[in-house]
């Protein structure tokens, strides 16, 4: 028997056939267009928990696509996020939503150390100006990086999560006052 790479499974079809694969090339294909509209680490570290889960807690190396991708669509159900198969309504009708993004990370570019009240005023700015323009879902991406980098962090600590606890407080709170009963969503990764 060929030693799978500590990151594949061997994967089986409907039809029968069974094919060695990265669970992340896999998670890629499974997610389609909606990869898109997720943080990348997050996608990365679900893929890498169905993973663990199927090696180590079940002590399987060969699992069916349906089985990883209804383990997939678990972990991410439990990071708060809905995810359905291609061939779900949902899935049809979350293609056609309309997402604004926005990057913290650059927001943060110009803040100082120290000067994270800056960041917010700017944060809430950019806030106003997303929803002016009408989303169905209000995407801003880049949290950790923009954490890290308002605090010159270069590992994550236990201020960092504070700092990040506080943005998404903030932001929640400011996309309750300002979204005036829009019906919108807002991710924050």
């Amino acid at each position: 028997m060929i030693l799978l790479r500590h990151d594949c499974l061997v994967f089986k079809t409907s039809d029968g056939e069974s094919f060695p694969c990265s669970t992340q090339e896999v998670t890629v294909e499974i997610l389609g267009d909606a990869i898109g509209l997720l943080d990348e680490e997050i996608i990365k570290q679900a893929s890498e928990g169905v993973l663990h889960y199927f090696k180590s807690e079940l002590g399987k190396t060969s699992v069916t696509i349906a089985e990883f991708s209804a383990a997939l669509e678990h972990a991410l159900r439990a990071l708060g996020l809905h995810v359905a198969s291609a061939d779900d309504k949902e899935s049809k009708a979350a293609a056609e939503l309309r997402v604004v993004r926005s990057d913290l990370s650059h927001l943060a570019g110009a803040a100082e150390q120290g000067f994270e009240l800056m960041f917010f005023g700017r944060l809430r700015s950019a806030l106003a100006e997303v929803l002016e323009q009408s989303p169905d879902v209000v995407h801003f991406r880049g949290l950790r990086p923009c954490v890290k980098q308002l605090l010159q962090a270069k590992r994550w600590t236990p201020g960092c999560q504070s700092l990040n606890d506080q943005i998404v407080d903030f932001l929640r709170g400011c996309f309750d006052t300002q979204r005036r009963s829009a019906d919108c969503a807002l991710l924050v990764c």
